[in-house]
């Protein structure tokens, strides 16, 4: 089963795990804990044909404000931006961030990280991580005698 883990800084607790296996893989930080989600937001993969298609809920952030790294076979995805703390939303309930995310995956050997591409379309993060050759090839079947 793969594993995504939401991170922030100085937080700890567990990450939460979801969907089919083979994608991204156990990822462990540094002492040996798990961060907590605290600076998440929502995100969809689709697994198309020939690459992955990561979609990330980044709203008002700025795609000048949006890092996306590649670090031996993680993905680290954050953006940032600034508000006027004169100003701040007094929130009754919050659900997503405003000044800050991070999202970490493991890509576990299937991407191709030279080729990865991204673009923002109406607050949508599109990260496109190409398929290597491995990962592209069908699930064989075996037969029980």
């Amino acid at each position: 089963m793969y594993r995504n883990y939401n991170t922030a800084r100085d937080a700890q607790g567990c990450g939460s795990g979801f969907g089919k296996a083979s994608f991204f893989g156990h990822h462990r930080f540094r002492n040996n804990y798990f961060r907590r989600p605290k600076y998440n937001i929502p995100l969809n993969i689709i697994d198309n044909e020939s690459a992955f298609e990561v979609h990330l809920y980044a709203l008002g952030f700025a795609k000048e404000a949006i890092k996306i790294t590649v670090q031996d076979d993680v993905l680290y995805i954050s953006g940032t931006r600034t508000i006027d703390e004169n100003n701040s939303p007094n929130f009754s309930h919050q659900e997503y961030p405003i000044k800050s995310f991070e999202r970490i995956l493991n890509l576990n050997g299937q991407v191709d990280t030279t080729k990865i591409t991204a673009k923002q379309v109406e607050g949508i993060l599109i990260v496109t991580l190409p398929k290597n050759a491995a990962a592209q090839q069908p699930a064989q079947e075996v037969t029980v005698s």
